[in-house]
């Protein structure tokens, strides 16, 4: 009878066998990294993403439709009249959000890693949410609402396949997508400090903590996490980002347990800004609740009476248009920060695999918008992890992996607070924002439409918004210049997008009345 343990030369002689193919499919040692510089990496990396499991499910499952109804089914009222709020019922839907929301996030990262073999995680987009919460879903029903998604998915994916979308990527000038990249760093430095409180919106833009001063202890939590991550980062300790995330958490945990601060609001300007660091208790695991996937109209949102008129089509294809763009571009600029920050682009600025990389975002905002979780596209966060150590695909296994096991451990995922990953995203900021040197400023043809880039991603808020002022500066001045033939075309056509979706209200109002 043959022997069916396995000896200790077989098992090594399978380990390397294993490692082998992950070296060969990753390319781990080519790009300079290493299998525990890849966990390492995932696991920043699902950390600064971590937030959007407690935060879509806010936006997404909080939001009524026209109907007043909720993603759920239920209403979101007690009464005829939409005053009184249902609050179970938000609860019960709140929780369906957030499964669905770890299920797409896991599942696109995953294939992002094992196909695109890019480290970039995916999930619902911030903006592309909140577009879908508060502009698109209360002039119809949730499933037209996602039906829409799913056509802009359909329509990304087309444009990768048919190569339009690696196209507009090559047609852009090098300077351009250094701009993209050091945008994004003031963009994510942003996103870090008004996550954790530090700048908040104010009069008359925005100001500093609470009435301009530094206050609460959320703050303090902040401040002691980024000064631990900045000495740690300038002894050069691996890990460094990591090992600051969980500092901060743990210190987190025990002020609000001792102090019990709660959640940022009105009456408690100095709370928590995101999550609330409260270990779970029972509810630690839970079995997640799946029934939104499916419920879609494709053709609903064109339709949203039931009755197709030329105001509804146009109304439904200025809502795809609006999508579109900004899934579109809000890729490219990130795809971009992440070759550059991890050194993954070759001579002519191009990651390894483009067109599998573009294909699984695009497939995202389809998968989004079937599973009922939003426009699922590449996240900025991804850079942490980059400069955390990741470098393959193999981080955003990882990561994928780490989303679908949140599915059942939610409650313990948001536990982490922001004010403990922030000090990681302003400190990628600062070092995607060291590029601006390759940048040369005496050029006023391409420091002007580098600057515009620059300043729009932060200002505005907006990847898409910062890449698009910087198009259209770019071939403006191209134009004064007297120097056209250096305008790919694809740089026209792009610019004349970027005019319509800036001023696609005052085409809705003359084309709608």
């Amino acid at each position: 009878m043959p022997n069916s343990s396995v000896t200790g030369t077989d098992a090594a002689g399978a380990l390397s066998s294993q490692n082998s193919f992950i070296e060969r499919w990753f390319k781990i040692s080519q790009r300079r990294s290493s299998i525990s510089r890849e966990v390492r990496g995932g696991l920043v990396t699902f950390f600064a993403m971590a937030y959007i499991i407690a935060l879509n499910p806010i936006i997404i499952g909080t939001a009524a439709d026209r109907d007043g109804n909720l993603i759920s089914g239920a209403s979101k009222f007690t009464d005829a009249a939409m005053t009184v709020v249902d609050g179970a019922a938000v609860s019960a839907s709140i929780g369906m959000v957030a499964a669905v929301t770890a299920l797409a996030a896991g599942v696109m990262t995953l294939l992002m890693g094992i196909v695109g073999r890019f480290p970039i995680g995916i999930a619902a987009g911030l903006g592309l949410n909140a577009q879908l919460a508060y502009v698109i879903a209360p002039m119809m029903t949730w499933a037209d609402a996602m039906g829409l998604i799913v056509v802009e998915g359909i329509v990304v994916t087309l444009l990768v396949l048919t190569g339009f979308r690696e196209a507009v990527f090559r047609a852009v000038p090098a300077s351009l997508r250094t701009a993209i990249s050091v945008g994004l760093g003031l963009f994510i430095a942003l996103v870090g400090l008004a996550n954790a409180g530090v700048i908040r919106s104010g009069s008359p833009l925005t100001q500093l903590g609470v009435n301009g001063s530094l206050m609460g202890w959320p703050i303090f939590v902040f401040v002691a996490t980024f000064a631990l991550l900045a000495f740690l980062h300038a002894r050069k300790v691996r890990g460094a980002m990591l090992w600051s995330i969980l500092f901060g958490t743990l210190l987190a945990v025990v002020l609000e347990h001792f102090v019990v601060l709660g959640g940022v609001g009105k009456e408690n300007p100095t709370g928590w800004a995101l999550n609330i660091p409260v270990l779970p208790g029972s509810d630690a695991f839970s079995l997640p609740d799946f029934s939104l996937l499916g419920r879609v109209d494709i053709l609903g949102g064109f339709a949203p009476d039931g009755h197709a008129t030329v105001g509804s089509v146009l109304t439904g294809v200025m809502l795809v248009f609006s999508l579109l763009l900004a899934d579109f571009f809000d890729t490219i600029g990130t795809m971009v920060a992440v070759g550059s920050e991890g050194h993954l682009l070759d001579d002519t600025g191009e990651p390894e695999h483009l067109r599998e990389i573009l294909l699984v975002d695009s497939l995202g905002a389809m998968f989004g918008g079937l599973g009922s979780s939003s426009s699922n596209t590449s996240f900025i966060e991804s850079t942490a992890g980059v400069a955390s150590g990741a470098r393959t695909g193999l981080a955003s296994v990882v990561t994928g992996g780490l989303f679908l096991l949140s599915i059942f451990i939610t409650p313990i995922i948001n536990v982490i607070p922001s004010e403990a990953v922030s000090p990681v995203l302003v400190l990628v900021g600062f070092m995607m924002l060291q590029q601006i040197a390759d940048i040369d400023w005496r050029d006023l043809e391409i420091a002007f439409p580098v600057f515009m880039t620059m300043i729009f991603q932060p200002f505005a808020y907006s990847i898409t918004v910062g890449i698009g002022a910087g198009f259209i500066t770019f071939v403006v001045m191209k134009l004064f210049a007297g120097k056209l033939k250096q305008v790919h075309p694809i740089m026209w056509v792009v610019a004349v997008l970027f005019i319509l979706y800036f001023v696609q209200g005052l085409l809705a109002e003359l084309l709608l009345g």
